[in-house]
C-alpha cells in the first residue's frame, strides 16, 4: 500500500509502536500521535488515509478525533486497534468501529487493513445509492407536485369579446406560492381574476396556494350562483354589512353595476381569511392577493387588494393609476376588514397584476429590476396583453441574466381593444 498514510494514535510503545512497524513494513508512511498531544489539538503532519486508535482511548474520545479529521477534508478509515484493554476493545466494537487485534505482523495486518477499507467503500457505495435512490424519489415527487400545481392554473384563460387576457408564471422552485386565476361569474357577464403571493416559496408555499386558490374561487362561483338563484341582483348590496357599503363609497348602494360584483368579491376574500386565520394561524402562511371583478361592458372594475403590490391600470391616453392595498394580507388576523374600491376602465387600457418576484427580481451583482423599471417596462408602446408580457419577461430575463431566481414571478394583463 505505498502511498498511503496512517495516523496512529496512542501511547507510545508497546502496541502502538507494533502497528507503526507493521504497517510502515508494508510502505505506508506512519506518524504518531498521543491522546494528550491530540487534545491539545497539535496537528499531524499530514491528512491520513488510514486512521489507527487505541481502544484504551475511549469511545468519545474515538468519536471527538474521527470528527476532527472528517471536518478537515476527506475522512479517513477509521480502525481501532487492542492496546491491551479488551473491555474498551468491546465497547468499541459494539459501537461499530473496524478492528485489529495482535499479532501485528505486516502480512496480517494488511489483509486486515484491507478488509476494513473495502467494507467503508461498500458502506460509502450503499449510502450514495441510497441518496441517489431518495433524490429520484424526491424528484419524482417534485415533479407530481409541480404537475398537480400546474392543474390549479387555468389551462386557457377565459376573454369577454373585444378583451384580451394574458399570464406568465415562472415558479423558483419545482413549485411555489404564486397563483393566478381567472374565471367567469354570474353566467359570464363578469369576468373575475386574482393574483395572489402566499408567503415563501416551495412545497409548503405551493400546498397553501392549492388551499387559497380552491377556497376564494368555490366562494365566489358560489355566491355568485346564489344571486342567480334567488333571481334578485341587487340582493348582493342588501347583504353587504353596512362598513361594506361605507368602504366602497355611496357609488356601490346607488350602482347595479357595482352591487352584483360585490358579494361574490366579499364573501371570497372575507370568508378565505377568516378561514385560513381561524385554522391554520399556526403555520404561518398568509397571502397577498389582489382580486378584481370586472363588468367587460361598461370597463368598471371592482376590487379587493389585500396587501398585495398595487396592480397597474395602464391608460390609452397616457399615464397610469396604481391600485393601491385596500386590506391587509389575507390569513394573517381574524376579523381583518378588507375595504372594496372600484376604478373604470376605458377601450384601449390594460392592467397589468403582479407578484413581487418581478420587481424583487435581482442581477447577478444583486441590485433589483425595481418598481419604477417595471413601470417604464410596461407602458412602453404596445397593442396587447400578450405583447406587454413577453416585453416584461424579456426585460425580466436581460436584468437578472444568469442569476438565480428567488422568488416566484406571476404576471397577468387585462386589455380592452379599440
Amino acid at each position: 500500500m505505498p502511498g498511503t498514510r496512517a495516523l496512529i494514535v496512542g501511547e507510545t510503545g508497546g502496541a502502538a509502536d507494533e502497528v507503526g512497524h507493521a504497517l510502515s513494513s508494508d510502505g505506508i508512511e506512519v506518524a504518531h500521535c498521543t491522546p494528550i498531544e491530540l487534545a491539545a489539538r497539535r496537528e499531524p503532519r499530514f491528512q491520513p488515509d488510514l486512521l489507527l486508535i487505541a481502544a484504551s482511548v475511549g469511545l468519545r474520545q474515538l468519536a471527538r478525533v474521527s470528527q476532527r479529521f472528517e471536518s478537515t477534508g476527506e475522512p479517513p478509515t477509521t480502525v481501532v486497534f487492542s492496546d491491551g484493554d479488551l473491555a474498551a476493545l468491546e465497547a468499541c466494537v459494539r459501537a461499530g468501529f473496524d478492528y485489529v487485534v495482535p499479532p501485528y505482523l505486516p502480512s496480517l495486518m494488511r489483509t486486515r487493513v484491507s478488509s476494513c477499507w473495502e467494507r467503508r467503500e461498500l458502506a460509502s457505495t450503499v449510502e450514495e445509492m441510497t441518496a441517489a435512490a431518495s433524490l429520484r424519489e424526491y424528484e419524482r415527487e417534485l415533479s407530481i407536485a409541480h404537475e398537480i400545481q400546474a392543474g390549479f392554473l387555468p389551462e386557457e384563460l377565459p376573454a369577454p369579446p373585444g378583451w384580451e387576457v394574458a399570464a406568465r408564471f415562472e415558479p423558483a422552485q419545482s413549485v411555489g406560492g404564486d397563483f393566478y386565476d381567472v374565471f367567469e361569474l354570474l353566467d359570464g357577464r363578469r369576468l373575475a381574476f386574482v393574483v395572489a403571493d402566499v408567503c415563501d416559496k416551495g412545497v409548503g408555499a405551493a400546498l397553501f396556494m392549492a388551499l387559497i386558490r380552491t377556497l376564494v374561487r368555490h366562494t365566489a362561483e358560489h355566491t355568485g350562483r346564489q344571486s342567480l338563484f334567488i333571481g334578485d341582483m341587487e340582493a348582493a348590496a342588501r347583504s353587504l354589512t353596512a362598513g361594506d357599503i361605507l368602504a366602497a363609497g355611496n357609488d356601490l348602494a346607488a350602482s347595479p353595476t357595482l352591487s352584483v360584483a360585490a358579494q361574490p368579491l366579499v364573501q371570497a376574500v372575507v370568508g378565505t381569511n377568516q378561514y385560513l386565520a381561524r385554522n391554520h394561524l399556526r403555520q404561518g402562511y398568509f397571502a397577498t392577493m389582489f382580486f378584481g371583478v370586472l363588468d367587460p361592458e361598461s370597463g368598471t372594475l371592482l376590487y379587493i387588494n389585500g396587501g398585495h403590490n398595487p396592480p397597474l391600470l395602464l391608460r390609452k391616453r397616457g399615464g397610469h393609476i396604481m391600485l393601491q392595498p385596500t386590506g391587509p394580507a389575507v390569513g394573517m388576523v381574524p376579523d381583518s376588514e378588507f375595504m372594496l374600491a372600484h376604478t373604470t376602465m376605458e377601450p384601449g387600457d390594460t392592467l397589468f397584476a403582479y407578484t413581487d418576484g418581478v420587481v424583487e427580481a435581482r442581477d447577478t451583482a444583486g441590485e433589483m429590476f425595481g418598481t419604477d423599471r417595471m413601470i417604464e417596462v410596461v407602458t412602453a408602446p404596445g397593442s396587447s396583453a400578450e405583447e406587454l408580457l413577453t416585453g416584461a419577461d424579456a426585460s425580466l430575463q436581460h436584468h437578472m441574466g444568469t442569476a438565480d431566481q428567488w422568488d416566484d414571478i406571476t404576471m397577468l394583463a387585462l386589455h380592452w381593444k379599440d
